[in-house]
């Protein structure tokens, strides 16, 4: 059995390669069961999370991905998100490969929200506005940067310190102008993309703040009782979902609105299957402001492991 650590795990999935392989795998589809999802107490901090998500292409490749969330750990210095991805063979049971769970749900997270981006985004969009200072936040710049052509980027932290680091960090990395955000509100109408990693509880992106055209990309907010964005903004934005049963379910900036009236079901116009099986054609117009809303998907991580596994095999040592 093959055992990816986070560096082979991140080399076996550039951008490219993984947001056309999320693209494949959602239009041609996968048994995906509803991922168990549990409540860790954590005795005095915020509960963790504990995600257990299987997936399968009959008679192909077969995984589950063993996912522990701990928003404590950002006081320790440590990843939000610890997990470990098994795949095996869906015909003989054979374990193939561990691959780094981390990494690989990095990564597909930000792959996915490129996928939608390439749908919903303008196709000259170029100034890009993250929120968040995570794991998350370098891997959502280098997808949305393999879909459009980005070349300024603002992040946006609670924590002005680490959006300097975070910044500094990337300085030399990549070819674009990079700054911090002061106020939020003077950065959002600048930005083409929103894109927004946090475990906020309360809404960061103003509706009247957002400017005509943009695309918002909400990637936190994993539980109903987070969000990101507020009324306004789902009440003027055009709705895209990964998955229609995860959003309706998890995603805060989905379930709450809907639970008072602001919109309901059928303002949902698209998730990842429709767009990518060609069912809906994305964003209506160059003034509409269209928002994406993804809590992830054991499908997402099905065709990440597959692509790894693929990829170290093909090495002449593997």
């Amino acid at each position: 059995m093959l055992l990816l650590t986070e560096n082979q795990t991140r080399d076996a999935l550039p951008f490219p390669e993984l947001i056309n392989a999320l693209r494949e795998m959602f239009r041609d589809g996968c048994v995906m069961p509803t991922r168990h999802h549990h409540d860790m107490e954590i005795p005095g901090e915020a509960d963790g999370t504990m995600l257990l998500m299987p997936a399968w292409v009959p008679g192909g490749f077969a995984g589950v991905k063993v996912v522990n969330v701990i928003p404590g750990n950002s006081a320790r210095n440590m990843p939000a998100v610890a997990a470990q991805y098994l795949l095996s063979d869906a015909s003989t049971g054979e374990m193939l490969a561990l691959v780094d769970g981390g990494e690989l749900t990095a990564r597909r997270t930000a792959a996915a929200s490129a996928l939608a981006a390439g749908y919903l985004a303008r196709p000259e969009a170029r100034h890009l506005l993250v929120l968040g200072t995570g794991r998350l936040a370098a891997n959502l710049i280098a997808a949305h940067m393999a879909v459009r052509p980005i070349d300024t980027i603002t992040i946006w932290g609670r924590s002005a310190d680490k959006a300097e680091a975070l910044v500094d960090a990337l300085k030399g990395t990549i070819p674009v102008r990079m700054a911090v955000a002061g106020q939020l509100e003077d950065a959002l109408p600048k930005a083409d993309i929103i894109s927004s990693a946090t475990m906020s509880s309360v809404p960061l992106i103003k509706g009247d703040f957002v400017s005509p055209g943009t695309h918002v990309d909400l990637v936190g907010a994993f539980k109903p009782s987070m969000r990101e964005s507020d009324d306004t903004l789902i009440g003027r934005a055009e709705i895209y979902v990964d998955t229609r049963d995860g959003c309706l379910s998890e995603g805060g900036d989905i379930v709450q609105p809907m639970r008072s009236g602001v919109i309901t079901g059928e303002d949902i116009r698209a998730d990842l299957y429709d767009l990518c099986r060609g069912d809906h054609a994305g964003r209506s117009s160059e003034d509409a402001v269209t928002l994406f809303k993804s809590v992830g998907a054991a499908l997402e991580d099905l065709a990440g492991a597959i692509l790894a596994y693929q990829s170290i095999r093909r090495l002449p040592d593997a």
